[in-house]
């Protein structure tokens, strides 16, 4: 989909549920993309026994990517059985239906977002408050925990915030946080041009990276 068009980008996951869209990215290492099918009872019954080892974390090294493959058998096992009780039940032991729907909804998550997480830039347990917001929030809480090195009390506090009614940008300055705020780094010639443009209009800086951004989305 090409987004220059003026549309805005999807919050919620595009690809089939069970499919390792990030997962199988030969930049992401240690997993073997292992992909569930909903409508395939075998595959629903791999999705069972590996939602049962991720709840009791016996299914291997918990590194990131493998936490996404238990989210990805959590939302497989939930769609295969029609809710997030039934998959609890066929699941069983320490997989509840609040440990499954969390999962469940990181796999939800736009790839954007997964990639940083499958890169270990987001923590698995901070993608999963940010699963807790909707619509266009999910952006901005992420895009925050990356350029603000976010703790998962914080992404944990601001979510709750944001789901209690605040608007994101409230809920970030209320941990201190200003939103849209972020270092970069740009060629010495680019920014002797910047500098002049800025200072020439009576400008900040920022002003003129964002008019120029807005064009070049």
């Amino acid at each position: 989909m090409n987004y220059h068009s003026g549309g805005d980008p999807p919050t919620d996951r595009e690809s089939p549920v069970g499919e390792p869209v990030i997962r199988r990215d030969p930049k992401v290492a240690g997993d073997k993309a292992v992909r569930f099918d909903p409508n395939d009872p075998e595959s629903v019954a791999e999705a069972v026994d590996t939602v049962r080892r991720f709840a009791s974390n016996t299914a291997g090294s918990e590194d990131n990517v493998y936490m996404l493959r238990g989210a990805a058998a959590c939302a497989a096992l939930v769609r295969g059985t029609g809710s997030y009780k039934t998959a609890a039940e066929r699941a069983g032991g320490d997989a509840t239906v609040s440990f499954i729907r969390k999962w469940a909804r990181v796999h939800d998550l736009p790839r954007s977002i997964r990639r940083h997480v499958a890169l270990g830039e987001i923590a698995p347990t901070a993608a999963k408050h940010i699963a807790r917001v909707s619509g266009e929030s999910r952006f901005l809480l992420a895009w925050a925990t990356l350029d603000h090195d976010l703790t998962v009390r914080e992404v944990r506090s601001i979510a709750s915030r944001v789901n209690e009614g605040h608007s994101v940008e409230d809920a970030l300055a209320a941990e201190g946080i200003d939103l849209g705020r972020l270092t970069v780094s740009v060629p010495p010639e680019t920014y002797r041009e910047l500098r002049r443009h800025a200072a020439l209009e009576g400008a900040d800086p920022g002003q003129i990276i964002a008019r120029a951004l807005a064009e070049y989305l």
